[in-house]
């Protein structure tokens, strides 16, 4: 992945403007996950270029993903509003609404209209992921991009699937099934994923509480505001959060939270391994 660095010095997105705190990140999408990062590249640099360079690949996938999510947020608050307000929606409406609310697991939603309960919950889920607790999850999970996971099936989370996957090389069966590691046709994909993950699973409700408490008060939400939630994403606890902090403090993940990306056409990078 190191060829990547001439591409992102022309759209001046070098490990020096990242690690500056001014975070105007382009729209230069990888895909895939080359091989030739885990087998060559990534042993070859410095740890500090290493990680770099994974934070800059994997933020513009990310606040992808939030971007999308945050256009069906506006778009189902002001559906909301308007019924709120005594308004009739339109048929493509409010089959819209309720595919969204069926999508996000939102309790007691079915294909008909959604009441203001669900309105409620609806939005407190269908929001955006902070860059910063994304990153540090990205780096754990997938060992900064080189584990047989990412490299096989783009896995960058470590989300488990039960309907095939990735086989661990030990799989414990007899305390967790035969369960497997998530794959995916792509980074974003992952990413996709990742986020409707901590969006819906019931270990994941207090992570939704607190940013939905926080945007009643008018704020973005904020990794170091929401990684105390993140005790039950691994079976190693407080433990895990505890190196999550260390990652977001170490690599001064904070100032990410503000990113955004540059209004510019897509750039698609294509690995060669």
């Amino acid at each position: 992945m190191g060829d990547f660095e001439s591409v992102f010095e022309r759209y001046h997105y070098t490990s020096k403007a990242w690690h500056s705190g001014v975070h105007e990140v382009p729209r230069l999408y990888l895909a895939d996950v080359p091989t030739s990062w885990r087998e060559t590249h990534s042993k070859r640099v410095p740890i500090g270029e290493k990680k770099s360079l994974f934070f800059r690949l994997l933020a513009p996938v990310a606040l992808y993903v939030n971007e999308r999510i945050l256009e069906d947020r506006s778009h189902a608050q002001e559906l909301l509003a308007s019924q709120a307000a005594g308004r009739a929606l339109a048929a493509d409406d409010r089959e819209w609404l309720a595919n969204l609310a069926l999508t996000y697991e939102v309790p007691g939603a079915d294909p008909g209209p959604i009441d203001a309960t669900e309105g409620a919950e609806l939005l407190s889920r269908v929001d955006a992921i902070p860059l910063s607790l994304e990153l540090a999850q990205g780096a754990i999970e997938s060992g900064w991009g080189t584990s047989r996971f990412a490299d096989v099936g783009n896995s960058l989370f470590g989300q488990w699937s039960f309907a095939g996957g990735i086989q661990p090389e030990e799989q414990r069966t007899e305390t967790h099934g035969d369960h497997r590691v998530a794959a995916f046709q792509s980074t974003g994909l992952s990413a996709w994923s990742y986020a409707l993950n901590l969006n819906t699973h019931d270990a994941y409700a207090d992570f939704r509480r607190k940013r939905a408490e926080g945007r009643e008060h008018g704020e973005r939400p904020r990794g170091r505001d929401l990684v105390d939630t993140m005790n039950r994403y691994s079976e190693r606890g407080t433990a895990y959060v505890a190196e999550l902090k260390t990652i977001m403090r170490q690599n001064k993940l904070d100032s990410v939270d503000d990113s955004r990306l540059v209004d510019m056409e897509i750039v698609q990078l294509v690995p060669v391994n």
